[in-house]
């Protein structure tokens, strides 16, 4: 097998935030950084589009943030829109992040 020019992944940087805020809600932006590597900018950025998603609540907790995932959003590409995120949240991590926050009822016969 040969080696790859440029690395890649089967998920978004984005996804990769939410695992790391999941197994810790209360991480710093620097840590998740990190964990993701790329820039604690970057991370920035992906938060607050998944807060203006409504996937992802930014709660202050004294000086420090912490996040409450909203396991009930639907994925957004229309090929994977039939999960929500706790279910890819499940499938990756292995269990749900705790606290959750769940989200009104949208269409019930959907």
């Amino acid at each position: 097998m040969t080696e790859s020019a440029s690395p890649w992944s089967f998920f978004s940087n984005h996804a990769y935030v939410l695992v790391c805020l999941a197994a810790n809600p209360r991480a710093r932006l620097r840590d998740v950084a990190e964990d993701v590597c790329v820039t604690e900018r970057t991370v920035l950025r992906l938060v607050t589009e998944l807060e203006a998603a409504d996937i992802l609540k930014r709660v202050k907790a004294g000086r420090r943030n912490s996040y409450v995932i909203n396991t009930q959003a639907r994925l957004q590409h229309p090929l994977d829109s039939h999960w929500t995120v706790g279910e890819l949240l499940t499938a990756v991590a292995g269990k749900l992040p705790s606290p959750t926050r769940t989200a009104p009822a949208v269409g019930k016969g959907e």
